[in-house]
């Protein structure tokens, strides 16, 4: 019985100590992006991320968050990325790990993004 409770203590220490959200889901969440017409670059902060249609891993951040899509002949359009509570967080919350929590912060890790797919319509320039 004590050998248990010993586990039990250490692993709840552990987990209380460690950032579950960034070690659980990551730092960085995969977003589709579309575009009509297709081909368009996508930007975030400066750096080309893929081309549209694509998939590519954008790091989170409590942040506001900036995509750019950009295509020859057309007027660049720029979306913000909306994100929610990432619920994992709650584990660090109720166990107390206030280490935790705060790298949570710092990584970004206290959110994700939702939706996790975006579509524009570029306007041809005239």
């Amino acid at each position: 019985m004590k050998n248990k409770l010993s586990v039990v203590l250490l692993m709840g220490i552990t987990l209380s100590a460690t950032s579950c959200a960034s070690i659980i889901t990551g730092t960085k969440d995969k977003i589709t992006f579309n575009s009509t017409p297709e081909g368009a670059k996508v930007f975030h902060k400066g750096i080309e991320k893929c081309t549209t249609p694509c998939t590519a891993e954008i790091p989170r951040s409590l942040s506001k968050q900036m995509v750019t899509f950009e295509k020859e002949g057309y007027t660049n359009k720029e979306v913000k990325l909306t994100k929610t509570f990432n619920t994992v967080t709650l584990i660090n919350i109720l166990l107390g790990g206030a280490i935790g929590v705060g790298i949570d912060a710092a990584t970004g890790s206290l959110t994700k993004y939702s939706p996790k797919e975006y579509k524009v319509e570029l306007e041809q320039k005239n």
